[in-house]
């Protein structure tokens, strides 16, 4: 249990790992600003299951994409909420079928997935930086992936998106310590993409050597840790894979 109130953002938190992680937050005790770009009602009914955690929630719209600027986005949760104590960096741009690989290039997919991936939760870790000092205390988790240190031939702009959110997780938690850590979750297989076969499914899941893929409770339970743990701890990336990066 989170000692004492505390109000955390979620980003991208109407589904998946993000609705997870802000239910586990929840019941941790922490009030709850579930953000969301396009799914409304799911970032609804994520708000609806923190109350019935016994805790506050209220809905955030922003389209990162749009306006990878987010600083705005912290002074609304602080005026609607009253403070925030905690980030959670969820959201993220993925594009399951590939991207143009050399010798092709798209500026438009770059620069989309720089502003979702890397801009936007770096805007947000400098606003919400600003408000936890004041506070003298604050947590910080961006959600990585096991591509960050590990690319994909296929996924160019978002394995360096990551690898960049990463290096931004290790050098926020050196200039914010020590009133603030700053750590990072690397989850592996969690939930494939609609678009994965079960071929594709299985070749993937025969090199984890948990023989299975995540559970989105996993990946909750492990920024839960981060959050609750020792304030010794930061400037880490938790690879929460089952193994796959031991190969």
């Amino acid at each position: 249990m989170i000692p004492g109130k505390r109000v955390a953002l979620v980003t991208g938190a109407g589904r998946r790992i993000g609705r997870a992680i802000a239910l586990n937050l929840a019941q941790a005790g922490c009030d709850v600003a579930v953000h969301y770009r396009k799914s409304c009602e799911d970032a609804e009914a994520t708000a609806r299951d923190v109350r019935l955690c016994g805790r506050n929630a209220d809905v955030f719209r922003w389209d990162f994409a749009a306006e990878p600027d987010a600083a705005r986005l912290v002074a609304q949760v602080c005026d609607k909420l009253g403070r925030l104590d905690i980030l959670v960096n969820n959201a993220s741009w993925f594009i399951p079928e590939g991207e143009p690989t050399p010798p092709d290039f798209s500026l438009d997919i770059w620069q989309q997935m720089l502003a979702v991936n890397v801009i936007a939760p770096a805007s947000l870790c400098f606003a919400a930086a600003r408000v936890m000092r004041d506070r003298g205390s604050g947590r910080i988790v961006n959600l990585c992936d096991a591509c960050w240190d590990r690319p994909w031939a296929n996924y160019p702009a978002y394995c360096a998106s990551k690898a960049a959110l990463a290096s931004l997780t290790r050098s926020l938690a050196l200039s914010l310590a020590p009133d603030i850590q700053v750590n990072g979750v690397s989850p592996g297989i969690i939930e494939f993409p609609e678009s994965f076969t079960p071929e594709v499914r299985e070749r993937l899941i025969r090199k984890v050597p948990a023989r299975r893929s995540g559970r989105v409770e996993e990946i909750a339970e492990a920024v839960r840790f981060l959050i609750e743990g020792p304030a010794y701890l930061t400037g880490q990336i938790v690879a929460v894979d089952g193994g796959r990066g031991l190969r």
